[in-house]
């Protein structure tokens, strides 16, 4: 099979740099273009892009010229790492102009015509790129991940639809990497816990309810989510300690029944990113860990552990995963793996 020719967007950055690094020796795409903003604009990758990964910057694309994000050059795929504060415009005219654009940034995640996919749970949601092309007058399309902490909320959930939830509490450990390079100052964090981050709280709320509804998210969840964010002295993993309440009311042996036995299309596919099984279900008494199970799966899988009954609402767990792969661009490869897998690319 030839390989597909992608390029990225916002290549610079450090999301950016993960996608150069994880797409470097990919089956399925190659990368062909980059771009960047206008001062990084006809430099070469090498001398804009200052690494921040502990693996070395691919050759191929260290001596590719980076240019700017002009909607019409560069491949038909297009993966985003574009900061928030100008996603927006760029992303919309990327699509206008045809290209599709899988991206990490959070502007049009709420949108009713964006999928909100992760590939294990709302596969089906792609179905709204027919509708989202008609109705905005593009000839590309848009698919979004979600927000790093909602990934790993989310799939934590997504077994437990079978009883039917009624409502979840979660608090959050976030990793310092989830603030972008050069993350939370030092005074700030050593000896400390932040416990704010903007924003973040009503993303997980409406991000999650939005991913595991129907009609391409457009009706949905029926359950209620409050969530307490807090950054904490660690360098990647996002951590969260979740409680459920269920309508239905089974015991702790169906939920880690259905925690275990969980797999989705991408499994089913044998995706290249997949992980074999995407979420892994500890029994130790003390893990999940950051420093012991970040990267099970390549950083791609969900680890969940201490999973007990809750004297308050019905069953509790902790749920890890790692918050810039799994929950930033290895997310929009898998994303990008599945368009490819059901012909949508």
């Amino acid at each position: 099979m030839d390989a597909i020719e992608v390029g990225i967007l916002g290549a610079t950055g450090v999301v950016g740099q993960q996608f150069v690094s994880r797409l470097a020796r990919h089956p399925w795409f190659r990368v062909t273009w980059l771009a960047a903003s206008e001062r990084s604009q006809g430099k070469l990758y090498r001398e804009v892009a200052p690494w921040r990964l502990a693996a070395p910057m691919p050759g191929t694309s260290a001596e590719r010229t980076v240019e700017a994000c002009v909607p019409g050059k560069g491949p038909k795929v297009v993966f985003s790492g574009l900061d928030a504060s100008v996603a927006g415009d760029i992303e919309g005219a990327f699509a206008a102009a045809g290209h599709i654009v899988i991206s990490n940034a959070r502007n049009f995640r709420m949108d009713p015509l964006v999928p909100l996919l992760i590939p294990e749970i709302n596969a089906d949601h792609l179905k709204l790129l027919g509708e989202q092309r008609s109705s905005k007058g593009w000839t590309g399309a848009i698919v979004t991940n979600p927000n790093c902490s909602t990934i790993v909320l989310a799939m934590s959930l997504a077994p437990l639809r079978t009883f039917n939830i009624r409502a979840v509490v979660v608090s959050t450990m976030q990793a310092v990497s989830g603030a972008g390079y050069p993350g939370v100052p030092s005074l700030d964090i050593l000896g400390n816990v932040v416990p704010f981050i903007g924003g973040e709280e009503e993303k997980m709320q409406s991000e999650t309810l939005k991913i595991l509804g129907t009609d391409g998210g457009r009706a949905p969840y029926q359950a209620v989510v409050s969530a307490h964010c807090n950054r904490v002295a660690v360098v990647d993993g996002h951590t969260m300690t979740v409680s459920v309440d269920f309508h239905s009311r089974p015991s702790i042996e169906d939920v880690a029944e259905a925690i275990r036995t969980f797999a989705g299309r991408p499994q089913e596919l044998w995706l290249p990113s997949a992980p074999q099984p995407p979420i892994v279900l500890t029994t130790e008494p003390n893990r999940p860990q950051p420093r012991l199970d970040v990267d099970l799966g390549g950083g791609m899988a969900i680890s969940v552990g201490r999973l007990r009954s809750c004297p308050v609402m019905h069953a509790k767990f902790v749920a890890l995963g790692h918050n810039t792969i799994r929950g930033a661009a290895g997310a929009a490869i898998l994303n990008a793996e599945l368009m490819h897998a059901e012909a949508l690319l």
